[in-house]
Formats: C-alpha cells, sequence, structure tokens
C-alpha cells in the first residue's frame, strides 16, 4: 500500500530546512511511490490542518533557499495558544494524524521539537525525528542541519571585526548563539583566530581573561578579539559587579554597533574588561544573523543525506527513531535515548585542544607569562 508521509518543521529555522524537506520528499516519492503532506508552521499547522501537497514541482528549486517553505513555529502540542487561552491539543493532533491517514510524521527541529514529536509518539503515533539546530546540541547526531552555515557566518564576523579593533586598538566582544552549549562559539572562535573564546561548559573567571589581554598588550597587541556563547557563566557571579551596565544611552544611539537588546551579561563583561584593561571595548551581537540566508554545501549534503535515508526508514516501517549523522553515514537512534538530553562540548575535545595549544585564553586558567 502506497504510505502517507506527513512533514512539519519546528522550533527556530536553520539553514538546509529545505533541503532536508526536497530530498525527503524528492526519495519518497521518486523511489518509493509515497504521498507526502507538508503542515504549516510547526505543530500548530497540523492542528489547524493547514497543509501543502508536496511533490515535484513543490519541491523543485528550494535546496540553496534558507529558512523553511513550511514555516515554523515555537507552538507545543501540550501547551498552545488558542483564542486567548493555553490548552492542550494533543487530542487535535492525533485525530488530524488519522484523518489524513497519515502512516508516519517526520518532524524536523531542535531539541524542543524532539520532546514533542516523543509525546506524540507516546500517543500511538509512527514518528521520525530530523536533527536541525545551529546549536548543534542534539544527542547522538554527530552534527546537525544548519551548524555548519551559523559556524561560517560567526567565523566570518570574526574574520570582519579583527580589522576594526586592530585599527582602533580596542577589545572586541561577540556573542554568538549556542544556547546552553558551546559549538557555535569554540568552533567559530578557533577557525576566526579569535584571542580569547568563553563557553557555557567551562565557568570562566574575568580576571584570568583581563590579565590575557593585558598580556598581549605587554607583547605589543593592542587589541584583542573575544567570542562568547550566549550561555557562558563566569565561575564566580560577584566577580562582575551587578551596577556595571553599558550607558543605555550610548547603545541606543548606535555606538559602534551596540544592541540595546543583547544580552545584559555580555554588556556587562565588556564594561568589566574596559575598566581592567584601560582598553575601549565594544559588543557585537549577531543574533538571528547567523540563521539567515542559503545553507553551505555541507548543510545541502548533510540534510539530503538524513532526508533520505529517512524515506528509507519509513519504506522498512522503523519508527520511532531520530535519522542521525554518524561519520559519513546515518543511523536510526531510538527517541528514548536522545529526548531529554543534551550533547554539550567534552573537555578533553579537539577543539579545546587546539585552542589551548595555539595559546587562546578559555577563562578558566592563566595563559602565557
Amino acid at each position: 500500500m502506497t504510505k502517507a508521509i506527513g512533514v512539519l518543521t519546528a522550533g527556530g529555522d536553520s539553514p538546509g530546512l529545505n533541503a532536508a524537506i526536497r530530498a525527503l520528499g524528492k526519495a519518497a516519492i521518486g523511489s518509493y511511490g509515497m504521498n507526502i503532506i507538508g503542515f504549516r508552521d510547526g505543530f500548530r499547522g497540523l492542528v489547524e490542518n493547514r497543509m501543502i501537497r508536496l511533490n515535484r514541482d513543490t519541491l523543485s528549486g528550494i535546496l540553496t533557499m534558507g529558512g523553511t517553505m513550511l514555516g515554523t513555529s515555537r507552538d507545543k502540542p501540550h501547551r498552545m495558544p488558542v483564542g486567548g487561552k493555553i490548552l492542550d491539543m494533543t487530542d487535535v493532533i492525533v485525530e488530524n494524524y488519522h484523518k489524513h491517514h497519515l502512516d508516519v510524521l517526520v518532524c524536523i527541529g531542535g531539541g524542543g521539537t524532539h520532546k514533542n514529536a516523543y509525546k506524540l509518539l507516546q500517543q500511538g503515533l509512527n514518528i521520525i525525528t530530523l536533527p536541525k539546530t545551529i546549536d548543534n546540541d542534539i544527542e547522538g547526531s554527530d552534527t546537525t542541519i544548519g551548524f555548519d552555515t551559523a559556524l561560517g557566518i560567526a567565523t566570518e564576523a570574526i574574520d570582519r571585526l579583527h580589522s576594526t579593533a586592530h585599527s582602533h586598538h580596542r577589545i572586541i566582544v561577540l556573542e554568538v548563539m549556542g544556547h546552553n552549549t558551546g559549538w557555535l562559539a569554540l568552533g567559530a572562535g578557533v577557525a576566526g583566530g579569535a584571542d580569547v573564546i568563553l563557553i557555557p561548559e567551562i565557568p570562566y573567571q574575568v580576571k584570568y581573561v583581563a590579565d590575557s589581554i593585558l598580556r598581549r598588550s605587554r607583547g605589543g597587541k593592542n587589541f584583542s578579539i573575544i567570542v562568547v556563547a550566549e550561555g557562558a557563566l563566569p565561575k564566580n557571579p560577584d566577580e562582575i559587579p551587578a551596577d556595571i551596565r553599558r550607558d543605555e544611552k550610548d547603545a541606543q544611539n548606535g555606538r559602534d554597533g551596540a544592541d540595546p537588546s543583547g544580552d545584559a551579561h555580555t554588556m556587562r563583561l565588556a564594561r568589566e574588561l574596559e575598566l581592567r584593561t584601560g582598553l575601549e571595548s565594544r559588543v557585537t551581537i549577531l543574533g538571528h544573523l547567523q540563521r539567515g540566508g542559503a545553507p553551505t554545501a555541507y548543510d545541502r549534503l548533510l540534510a539530503t543525506r538524513i532526508g533520505t535515508a529517512c524515506a528509507e526508514f519509513i519504506h522498512e516501517g522503523r519508527f520511532g527513531i531520530m535519522v542521525a549523522a554518524r561519520g559519513e553515514g546515518v543511523e536510526a537512534m531510538p527517541l528514548d535515548d536522545v529526548v531529554g538530553k543534551r550533547k554539550a562540548v567534552p573537555l578533553d575535545h579537539p577543539w579545546i585542544q587546539s585552542a589551548r595549544g595555539v595559546g587562546t585564553c578559555l577563562g578558566d586558567e592563566k595563559v602565557g607569562s
């Protein structure tokens, strides 16, 4: 019998989502003669029956496009705003799943999407997930759709900031995304030659960061690039006084790109380093810029590999899994082994060893003499 597939994208957008939708659809249709329906705006589209039939025409030309042709949202099936109230719409999703005679629902997303998909699995639906997030923090997958593109964008930002930091003899603090993991900050920091990299996995001490900047000054380097993951925190919160904040007026006046909506902690860190070192500091917060634009070749390859493998697993009747990237292949990871876990940067990871090897300060020890 012809299988019917439902697919949705949920959570934050990532480059490569369209490539994954295309790969799943073209493989399912071309290799197995399946039917595929896309639901708009995540789980909300499944609740509201907002859908699009995916075929060769609708899947054509989307490989290189950023974002997601289906739209996305962060709505949760069990806590969805409806008519001014927060309602559990799980039963409606189950009903619509059967109404469309679906054999499987494919959910493409990050950690939150996997949790929501798992709840639907527990309601008896056939579920497969694909790992997507620029944070690269999905347990069980070597990498995730969108990470490589975001890594390149953050690295390019560091490259560009080097010239202005050098010209004005400043400390430039660049905040990147990553939620509670440091993959993006660490990878971009190493690739961009950052002088300091601060990640959530390694609580930092401001004195070590300031000492590393002063050491560079003594050596004739009168600027420093600091890459901070949004979830990075000091080992001792009291080391940065609570009253150290950037003047909001400076931010509102657009002082060298200062962002008044930026993370207050990063702003305080920059101000404290300015006071400790005597060098002017400026903050750049990349924000959603990291998630935009066309996916890299690697992300297109990754999304295509995972998407086509997903169609094969559906053909084989393998459900309740995440299609994980493993080496150059894929692996069907049971959702039980994925949900509720976060892939943090191991403290012995080669990227950390490489950073230390080239003298990068990670905020946890004195660097150099």
